[in-house]
């Protein structure tokens, strides 16, 4: 009777220890699903609304002015304070005209874009001065350059983000990264919110000038750049590589072509084109009538100039390439991208300039765009970029 007993009670003890088992497992798969589900939905949900309303809504246009330059990326002169250079930088927001009649609303430094060219020997102290006049945060961050920590411009990392009506100076030695380099071609952008804050315009190039270089006949810096605009709206979005978002407008220094400027050069000219990649794309950049010499890869030259008539420039990428010009005529420079040579579809456009070769002892050719007005930008943007011309032309290395 007692082993009949024992047998009974440890049978019930089993069937309660399985129970209790199963119990566990579904209320482990039950937590499994839950979990999975929140995890699933969340995040999804809060990137939706972060993207959508953050960084993909269009920039606010309301109350921002047209700008009053028309030529982008004009060089920056420095005050001289007890042997520092010393820039003054204004963030701040303008609807900024790429082509007659057609203007996307940029956040920009000093009201261009792109913003002016800083200039600095090899060595020197450098002070920049930023005031934010845009309704949200920034910072500058100099890609490239040998800064102090707390100089990179890394938002809540270095130093906390620039707030509006804020003021932060930045200062350090205009010495390339790594330190292997004496100079060459630099940029600097903000970094907060890039994808948008860069992606609407605020970028600009820093170079540094080697103590002993080449000297050139013609230089030239071209920022490369993509914009998402609604021409009917005037909406402009920062371009990403997304449903939605991709770009339907490209600039060479703030310009489509026939906006573009034409370079005029002399047969026998030996010219260097600074190319920096300033959007979230790349471009195989090509040139007509002669190939050239990639001479510099991000502010370093290369020990054995690479000949090539197609660099591929990426984002936040720069290459100094210098050719002679042999033939003359009419040679374009564009992006090898046929969309990318377009204006909202219409072509041609886009990533596109013109190099003009005029025999030796000749006068250019007149530039010839397809409107009035366009010419007029074109006369502009090389008068600007002649007051350069002064300068000791360099190379990136």
């Amino acid at each position: 009777m007692a082993v009949r007993v024992l047998f009974w009670v440890s049978a019930a003890a089993l069937l309660a220890a399985v129970a209790a088992v199963a119990v566990a497992v579904v209320a482990l798969v039950r937590a499994g699903e839950q979990k999975a589900a929140v995890s699933g939905q969340a995040p999804a949900a809060a990137a939706g609304a972060h993207g959508t309303a953050g960084h993909a809504a269009p920039a606010s246009s309301a109350g921002v002015p047209d700008a009053t330059e028309q030529v982008g990326g004009g060089l920056l002169r420095p005050r001289l304070e007890n042997g520092v250079r010393v820039y003054h930088l204004v963030t701040r927001a303008v609807r900024w005209e790429i082509l007659p009649g057609v203007r996307v609303t940029a956040l920009t430094y000093n009201g261009i874009v792109p913003g002016p060219e800083i200039r600095a020997p090899y060595g020197a102290r450098v002070r920049v001065i930023v005031k934010n006049e845009l309704p949200e945060p920034t910072t500058v961050h100099w890609h490239g350059i040998a800064v102090p920590n707390s100089m990179d411009g890394v938002p809540d990392v270095t130093q906390p983000p620039i707030q509006p009506g804020e003021t932060f100076t930045y200062e350090f030695r205009a010495i390339p990264a790594g330190r292997s380099s004496k100079g060459g071609t630099f940029l600097y952008h903000s970094h907060v919110e890039e994808d948008r804050q860069m992606g609407l315009g605020l970028s600009g190039v820093l170079v540094i000038e080697p103590p002993r270089a080449e000297r050139y006949d013609v230089e030239r810096t071209v920022m490369i750049a993509e914009w998402n605009l609604d021409p009917q709206t005037g909406e402009t979005r920062p371009a990403m590589d997304m449903e939605g978002l991709l770009p339907n407008y490209f600039t060479l220094n703030g310009k489509s072509f026939p906006a573009t400027e034409v370079i005029r050069v002399k047969r026998g000219d030996r010219v260097l084109l600074r190319l920096v990649g300033a959007g979230q794309f790349t471009h195989p950049m090509h040139l007509h009538g002669t190939d050239f010499r990639i001479v510099a890869k991000d502010g370093h030259p290369l020990a054995v100039p690479q000949a090539a008539d197609v660099v591929q420039v990426g984002s936040g990428e720069r290459y100094d390439i210098a050719f002679t010009a042999t033939e003359p005529g009419r040679w374009v420079f564009h992006c090898h991208i046929g969309h990318h040579v377009t204006n909202n579809g219409d072509d041609p456009g886009g990533l596109l300039l013109v190099v003009d070769v005029a025999g030796r002892g000749t006068s250019a050719l007149a530039e010839t765009t397809s409107t009035p007005e366009a010419t007029a930008q074109g006369t502009e943007s090389m008068e600007g970029m002649e007051a350069m011309q002064g300068m000791e032309h360099r190379p990136g290395g």
